[in-house]
């Protein structure tokens, strides 16, 4: 019982032992299997003849890449001419090592074939047919002691497993489950006896187990049905990590607000209408004083096409003006076009006479403070 509290001690630190992986939490990796193939007397008997069918189910948590543990039940047909069907069971706790990942390291992701060493400790029952004695259920050895009670004793397994995980996600594997089996209370096992006292491992007292098993390896939180590798991080690196992030969540945000920003500006770019300069000015005309109303129509750099948001400002006289941007010649020759450009769509488009219209070309203007604005053809109209 020392050495199973030991086993049980050790598995309980590998526990800790699965940092580096994903899908390490309580509910994932396990697995359901069953098995099944044939048990016989390790020594004193014939080896085939003596065989008998044996089946099992097995519940296994793998805890890490190396390390399981699991909870086996076994049974044992009964081939003898007594009416009970089996005649014996076992349960046990084992504990298994993939020497494959022990000794050439896990990849992140079962191979196809690995080996698996078991090892365990359980509770056997016999039972005993009614229509023998225990004598002559013990192999004719008389004990001088008649009775019809089940037998219970402790068992310990030694084995190795031959797997052979299938498919692209590893859900399943195959395996050849090759074992021997002790009887510890050295007293009776199908066929056998000693006569040693005390929990002790005697060939005499042990059988062979060859069976086949399928086993079924539940999803775990990592979407896999495995043991998934990460890259372990020191706590320096992680804040590190976290110090960038956090800087990158900075900048997102400045960049979120620059582009808001940006949106508004242009919804209000859309939803302005066409900017018309208007001024009331006075007008000396034949020696009179009068008032007139001036808008202004502004123009593209070196164009004298009117743009389309110009239109509206179109209505009225025209005076013709360009920014100092440029040969002088170029800008008096374009400050003309502008007037003319304007002349012309008043005639065409608003059917206005040409002889009621006066347009002149007066050079450079520097009448506004922002030089592109002096890129204008101005529309006076005389108010009476």
């Amino acid at each position: 019982m020392r050495k199973l509290f030991t086993i049980l001690a050790l598995a309980a630190i590998t526990l800790g032992a699965n940092a580096q992986y994903e899908g390490h939490k309580f509910f994932d990796n396990w697995s359901l299997g069953v098995s099944a193939g044939a048990i016989t007397p390790t020594v004193n008997h014939p080896f085939w003849k003596s065989c008998r069918p044996n089946f099992g189910v097995e519940l296994t948590k793998q805890v890490t890449p190396v390390f399981a543990i699991a909870v086996e039940g076994r049974a044992n047909v009964n081939t003898t001419p007594s009416k009970n069907a089996i005649d014996q069971m076992n349960v046990s706790y084992l504990n298994k090592v993939n020497l494959t990942n022990l000794f050439c390291g896990y990849k992140g992701k079962p191979r196809f074939f690995e080996i698996e060493a078991v090892a365990g400790m359980g509770i056997g029952t016999d039972f005993v047919p009614s229509t023998q004695d225990i004598t002559n259920y013990a192999g004719n050895i008389n004990l001088n002691d008649e009775t019809t009670d089940d037998y219970s004793y402790l068992t310990s397994k030694f084995g190795l497993n031959l797997l052979f995980n299938l498919g692209s996600k590893k859900a399943w594997t195959f395996a050849l489950k090759p074992a021997i089996v002790y009887n510890l209370d050295g007293q009776f096992f199908p066929g056998n006896q000693t006569f040693a006292s005390g929990a002790h491992w005697d060939v005499r007292a042990s059988a062979i187990e060859l069976r086949a098993g399928l086993t079924y390896h539940f999803k775990s939180s990592n979407g896999e049905h495995y043991f998934t590798k990460v890259r372990p991080y020191d706590q320096a690196e992680v804040d590190g990590l976290n110090a960038r992030i956090n800087a990158l969540r900075g900048e997102v945000a400045d960049r979120d607000a620059r582009i808001s920003a940006l949106e508004n500006e242009v919804n209000d770019l859309r939803n302005r209408k066409p900017q018309v300069v208007e001024k009331i000015v006075e007008r000396v005309v034949e020696g009179q004083s009068t008032n007139a109303l001036e808008t202004a129509v502004y123009f593209q750099c070196g164009k004298s096409v009117i743009p389309a948001s110009q239109l509206p400002s179109v209505e009225v006289v025209v005076r013709g003006y360009a920014s100092k941007d440029g040969p002088e010649a170029l800008n008096i020759r374009l400050a003309e076009a502008r007037a003319q450009a304007v002349k012309n769509l008043l005639v065409k488009k608003y059917g206005i006479a040409e002889s009621r219209i006066d347009a002149a070309g007066n050079g450079i203007s520097e009448m506004f403070s922002e030089a592109e604005w002096n890129r204008v053809s101005i529309c006076t109209m005389e108010l009476d």
